[in-house]
């Protein structure tokens, strides 16, 4: 009925066609939708990496000569890394419709003095909305009317309490969410108690939750430093490789006189050193770290934050619903004579009226969160006893006022001559309408300064009887008797404690920013392990800090308290400037931009918001904090198997190059083609690197910090064992190829024994650098199938390629002698012997590797 008949009261409000004006003037009450790239765009965007340009000119170069086998099987890899790429970059970011979904629920307004129920976007300036208990609030409005209104703001300022209404106040020229009697309400909060009328006063991009969607728009997600470091190594070896590749054309052209043939043996240069694995590699990991993270219930969005993690020098994390479960528990019972905390169990008798009281004060289908609270322990505890009353029939409800803030209820049993009164509120407005002597209020007071240290919420709850036949008009005119005071909390969730103490343990700061009160931030604080002896810093005084001033404070400041979001956001973009690597949790609209903005954003996947996982890296599933504590440690590991299997594609990179520039200098025949090198590096390596994402942490990966900020992917000690590993390989190969050649072996045969002692080289790369401090025995008693199928797939595919005709002809190869083969990959295998020794001497350059 409430959908059709307005109050007596109640403003005609707008017309149907003022409305429509309106709505084409200013448009709907949505959020503006980024624009989609287009499928081409990102075509183009692929096709310019400097790898997939070589295929196609490779590619070309073997049409013109009429090797259309050859041309079509570099071709085919072309399509094949154009199709992988695009279904990555294809994840479009859907932050924004989250948003507007969330923000454009249906709404009741009155319209030509009937009440109306329309679509939210069709909500426009002037409209009159009708709020009720369990409503979603359309769009930004001030309040005329209100009955005992409390909203719920935390999606916009992560506070857990919901927030009291009122008509009147002072305008306001930006007036923002939280705090207690204003009376403006937001788009996307939520009515869990009264009713009211409001007039809607912004709309779509100009709300709150616009203002919000605005910082979402003008964000990008930010780069990982590994990506960073990644992109400036290939970029570099690339300038390297063209200048190598047109000094070969060159020189061959000059030396053989075959110009278009030197084109290819510079395409194939170029194509041996430029370190197009690296980015193929880097997604490999990522991608098989997303499946390892999903096995401990995190999702991840954007996979190059599965290993920036493990990096994280700062966890920044929102308080509710993310250290706490973001619901009201009582914590605390007290009488005048006793004090009782609630924990698992029964109450004790003394304390039973306090909750009984508590409960019939409450609404018997509450929607307010802390009457949740009271009707929740009191199933638990009072199920069975006297004082839960179920059959009694409610006969008056004195609402909560501004100038009291207390509720009554008035009650009737079955069989009782005189009615019950159960009345809770403020302390202070129940320690009124108690009548309290100067010793009682003392008393209560200093519970309420103890329990409030505790970052408890603190309700007093007082009980009377009448039984004169008329009620009197005001709650003041009861003979009322104080109960007790009941302490609320939103609890922290189980194993917070020990997942901070096990980043601190990791070298990982933690920080809380919160829009809860400063007194709250503590007191969850406390509870955690996390430090504040250097203070807790409010939005307001945030505000006043100039950005010098904030990055000297953040510094040593773990908890923020009453942040609004574009201060969370600026905490952020400061920790960044500081040269820390940011990861940032939260579950709300208001954390979004902060999510978005951080080097890695982790959102809470149960209690999340849409808008919170669209804008995150990662999602937690279980909600489980400690559960990032895993994300960090898997991260840690990715990171460490990550080094092993660049410095593998280094030191395999090292062979190939040489294979490709030495024979041309020696006046040799070519050993390696483009395809050859196609192969290998877009097949073989990236397979063979899987071997080192399956090698498992550690021991000591969670008790030592997160490396330097700034350290690269490769050291002087990595890089240069790397180089000499890949050197003695190419002597070996070239070694074979050379041999061969002057035994009188046809051109092709010794291609194919080059071929055989370079396969056998990289797998012996792969079992070497497992571990730089086991011996080869012992690291092959430690569990990796990944590695035994590398082995078995890299001896499958060299049997292969020597064999098959087809294969021997696409490779340039002959048939060759089982014994010359056999010879190739012992001898292979016999380039890395060296190394197998320096391991068992341990010195400490290699251990600390």
């Amino acid at each position: 009925m409430r959908d059709t008949i307005p109050s007596a009261s109640e403003p005609s409000g707008l017309s149907d066609a003022e409305a429509a004006t309106r709505l084409a003037a200013d448009g709907p009450n949505a959020l503006q939708r980024d624009e989609p790239t287009s499928l081409w765009r990102s075509v183009f965007e692929v096709v310019r990496e400097p790898m997939l340009l070589l295929l196609l000119a490779a590619g070309g170069i073997y049409l013109v000569l009429g090797d259309r086998e050859e041309a079509l099987t570099l071709l085919s890899f072309v399509v094949v890394v154009i199709t992988i790429t695009l279904v990555q970059e294809r994840k479009t970011e859907r932050a924004l419709a989250a948003l507007r979904d969330l923000s454009s629920p249906r709404a009741l307004v009155v319209r030509d003095g009937r009440r109306k129920r329309i679509a939210g976007r069709e909500v426009v300036r002037g409209d009159v909305l009708v709020l009720a208990e369990g409503d979603r609030i359309a769009a930004d409005a001030r309040l005329f009317e209100s009955t005992h209104l409390e909203v719920d703001e935390s999606l916009l300022t992560g506070e857990s309490m919901p927030v009291r209404k009122r008509v009147g106040g002072a305008q306001v020229d930006d007036p923002r969410p939280g705090g207690d009697d204003q009376p403006f309400v937001y788009a996307g909060t939520l009515v869990v108690r009264g009713h009211g009328l409001a007039e809607v006063r912004a709309i779509g991009a100009k709300s709150e939750m616009g203002r919000i969607g605005a910082a979402l728009v003008g964000l990008e997600s930010g780069r990982t430093p590994l990506q960073i470091e990644v992109g400036r190594i290939v970029r570099t070896i690339a300038v390297i490789g063209i200048v190598l590749c047109l000094a070969l054309v060159v020189v061959y052209g000059l030396t053989r006189g075959d110009w278009l043939q030197g084109v290819l043996a510079g395409i194939a240069l170029a194509m041996a050193v430029l370190p197009e694995e690296f980015p193929v590699v880097l997604t490999v990991f990522m991608a098989l770290g997303a499946w390892r993270l999903s096995k401990i219930r995190v999702l991840a969005r954007r996979l190059p934050a599965v290993e920036a993690l493990g990096a994280a020098t700062v966890l920044c994390s929102d308080k509710t619903g993310t250290l706490t479960e973001n619901r009201m528990r009582i914590a605390e019972l007290a009488t005048p004579a006793t004090r009782h905390v609630v924990a698992q169990g029964s109450l004790p008798e003394a304390v039973h009226e306090v909750l009984e009281f508590g409960v019939l004060a409450s609404q018997r289908d509450p929607f307010d969160p802390m009457e949740q609270a009271f009707h929740r322990l009191a199933k638990e505890t009072l199920a069975g006893t006297e004082h839960l009353h179920d059959e009694w029939r409610l006969v008056r409800e004195y609402p909560l006022s501004s100038e009291l803030l207390a509720v009554s209820h008035v009650w009737r049993s079955p069989d009782g001559e005189r009615l019950v009164v159960a009345a809770k509120g403020a302390p202070e407005a129940i320690a009124d309408i108690c009548h309290l002597d100067a010793v009682a209020q003392a008393r209560v007071q200093a519970a309420l300064t103890e329990m409030g240290a505790k970052g408890l919420r603190v309700l007093a709850v007082a009980r009377a009887w009448f039984g004169a036949t008329e009620l009197p008009a005001g709650q003041h005119d009861f003979d009322f008797e104080l109960v007790g005071l009941v302490g609320l909390e939103d609890p922290v969730r189980a194993g917070v404690p020990a997942a901070v103490a096990e980043c601190a343990e990791a070298g990982v700061r933690v920080v809380m920013i919160t829009g809860d009160s400063p007194d709250t931030a503590r007191a969850i604080a406390r509870s955690i392990g996390l430090p504040s002896q250097h203070g807790v810093i409010t939005g307001k005084e945030l505000e006043a800090l100039s950005d010098d001033e904030l990055s000297q404070r953040v510094a040593q400041t773990s908890v923020f308290a009453r942040v609004v979001p574009e201060q969370k956001l600026r905490l952020v973009q400061t920790l960044r400037a500081r040269g820390e690597v940011v990861a940032m949790t939260g579950d709300g609209v208001n954390d979004a931009p902060a999510l978005k903005a951080a080097h890695i954003g982790v959102a809470m996947g149960g209690r999340g918001t849409d808008v919170a996982r669209e804008s995150a890296a990662l999602v937690v599933t279980d909600d489980d904090f400690t559960s990032i504590v895993g994300a960090v440690r898997l991260g840690r590991r990715i990171y460490d198997n990550l080094r092993r299997a660049m410095a593998y594609v280094v030191a395999v990179h090292v062979p190939i190059a040489g294979l490709s520039l030495l024979p041309v200098l020696f006046g040799w025949p070519l050993v390696l083609f483009p395809v050859h090198i196609v192969f290998l590096e877009l097949l073989i390596d990236p397979a063979c690197s899987v071997a080192f994402e399956a090698e498992p942490a550690a021991d000591d990966v969670m008790r030592r910090p997160p490396r330097r900020v700034g350290a690269g992917l490769f050291d002087r000690r990595l890089l240069g064992v790397s180089l000499v590993q890949g050197a003695c390989l190419l002597a070996v190969t070239l070694t074979v190829f050379g041999w061969s050649l002057r035994q009188g072996e046809a051109e092709g045969q010794a291609r194919a024994l080059a071929f055989a002692a370079l396969i056998a080289g990289n797998v012996a790369l792969i079992l070497v650098n497992r571990s730089w401090q086991r011996g080869l025995f012992a690291t092959l008693a430690q569990k990796n199938t990944a590695a035994w199928v590398v082995v078995v797939g890299a001896a499958a595919t060299l049997t292969a390629a020597l064999s098959i005709p087809f294969l021997r002809g696409l490779f340039k190869f002959d048939e060759v002698a089982l014994a010359s083969v056999a010879l190739a990959v012992l001898l292979g295998f016999a380039s890395l012997a060296w190394f197998e020794a320096l391991k068992f001497f341990q010195p400490k350059w290699l251990v600390r590797a």
